[in-house]
């Protein structure tokens, strides 16, 4: 007979768990303790009996949580036993072990089913969009207290994750030092091969401009790189900076096309290396220079007629906007203009599921900010905001793109970076998609120049539209 006192106890850390938990206090709960609370539970129950019967908890479990969702999944188990959805539903979540089931109930955090994912405790098969459509099911979930009891009592009867699926084993190895060199090399020195094969040809990774959806990718960010020079209203002669300059897309366009020079500076060797080469190809050393350089080091002396920034703002931190606004009013000319294209959030970088997944895997030190945040600052600057647009449907699209042909080019990905790589990146750009089109994210153009400075621009728009 077991010892009453030991019982009572155990039914106490469940309750107190359950409470900390569901209440919403992360902060009460860690993995050790959790792993250690497992063993005093399960040395109180039918270890064998559990294990003959991990599917049939796996399906009750699923059938409660997902009890009120409308969303359009599938839940496989690692028997091959369907527990949510039909076989023909456009995306499919299979559990390849308990232990990721386990994950999602004690924390019901998409976060822990992203990184079940990643390393390979979880297979997702269709299209990876659909899974985002369940955070906020999960946020809102209500469960009474008695489901919530037997539901994370079921979990603790669920083993866990395997060695080679350790989520803190893969935090770990995907662990980078937070510096600006660092984690921009994180992110693009991945290989310039892996990128070319879901890039379009010019190598453009931001978001594109589409004149309709069906319009094919490689046509949007060619349109794009001229909707740019012509938002700059660049001129034969003139110097441009593009600041976080890429493989060297834009400027080799701007040079062939509106006969500029132009001082690209990248902090990715990867990316510098293939824009030098791609210059040479293209005949235009004397008009591009590609320099591995920090915008904070630009020379005192420095002076462009225009300054451009794509896709690069991201890293830059709201901490430093003031360093990084006004460097670029250091080193544009008076009558000069400044074009800022970034991701921007309508909440800011609050702590979410989202903002801590990408800063652990894809971007270390990248924040988001409300666009009236930036215009703010680059008002504090001494800018003067001069057209402002939003992109946000654009870079859906974009996306989307992006993700279809990495998934078709599934095994070449992986042959030029990794199996983790190719699924990193495949979720990262589809919850990205999610996100964009959901709202909650945006991307903006922000065109500016020097308060009450003596811009080159006509009196309306309408030379932005002229072909």
């Amino acid at each position: 007979m077991p010892n009453v006192q030991v019982v009572k106890s155990v039914e106490a850390m469940i309750i107190y768990c359950v409470d900390s938990i569901y209440g919403g206090n992360e902060m009460l709960y860690k993995d050790q303790k959790f792993e250690s609370f497992q063993g005093v539970v399960l040395s109180g129950a039918d270890h064998s009996m559990a294990r003959d019967n991990f599917s049939k908890i796996g399906a009750e479990i699923i059938s409660k949580i997902l009890a009120e969702y409308r969303g359009k999944i599938a839940v496989r188990l690692w028997d091959g036993s369907f527990a949510y959805g039909a076989f023909d539903a456009p995306c499919t979540i299979i559990f390849k072990e308990p232990g990721a089931l386990r994950e999602l109930v004690v924390h019901r955090d998409l976060l822990r089913i992203a990184e079940s994912y990643l390393a390979g405790a979880i297979k997702i098969e269709g299209d990876l969009e659909s899974l985002f459509g369940l955070k906020e099911h999960l946020d809102d979930l209500y469960l009474s207290f008695r489901t919530r009891l037997r539901l994370f009592y079921q979990a603790l009867l669920l083993p866990g994750l395997s060695a080679h699926t350790s989520i803190r084993s893969w935090r770990a190895h995907w662990a980078v030092r937070h510096n600006s060199q660092a984690s921009i090399a994180h992110h693009y020195d991945v290989s310039n091969a892996f990128y070319r094969l879901w890039l379009d040809p010019e190598m453009v990774y931001s978001c594109a401009y589409f004149s309709e959806s069906k319009q094919s990718l490689a046509q949007a960010q060619r349109d794009k790189l001229d909707y740019l020079c012509r938002k700059l209203r660049l001129e034969p002669g003139q110097t441009l900076l593009d600041v976080g300059c890429g493989w060297g897309a834009l400027a080799l366009w701007a040079a062939c096309h509106y006969g500029v020079k132009v001082h690209g500076i990248t902090l990715s060797q990867e990316q510098q290396r293939l824009a030098q080469q791609r210059a040479r190809l293209a005949g235009l050393e004397d008009q591009v220079r590609i320099e591995l350089l920090n915008y904070r080091d630009l020379p005192q002396g420095a002076q462009y007629d225009r300054v451009v920034s794509v896709g690069m703002f991201e890293h830059v931190g709201v901490k430093n906007f003031p360093t990084y606004f006004g460097t670029i009013k250091r080193v544009l000319k008076p009558d000069g203009l400044f074009l800022n294209h970034g991701i921007t959030s309508e909440s800011g970088w609050k702590r979410t599921p989202l903002t801590r997944f990408m800063n652990r895997y894809i971007f270390p030190d990248g924040e988001l900010t409300r666009i009236s945040d930036v215009t703010d600052a680059m008002e504090r600057a001494g800018f003067e905001p001069l057209d402002v647009e939003s992109l946000r449907r654009h870079y859906v699209l974009t996306l989307r793109h992006w993700v279809a042909t990495l998934e078709e080019r599934r095994d070449e990905a992986i042959r030029h970076s990794s199996e983790v790589t190719y699924r990193l990146w495949r979720l990262y750009m589809a919850g990205s998609a999610f996100y964009f089109d959901e709202g909650s994210i945006g991307v903006h153009q922000v065109l500016a120049g020097h308060l009450y400075g003596c811009q080159p621009l006509p009196l309306r728009r309408d030379d932005l539209y002229k072909t």
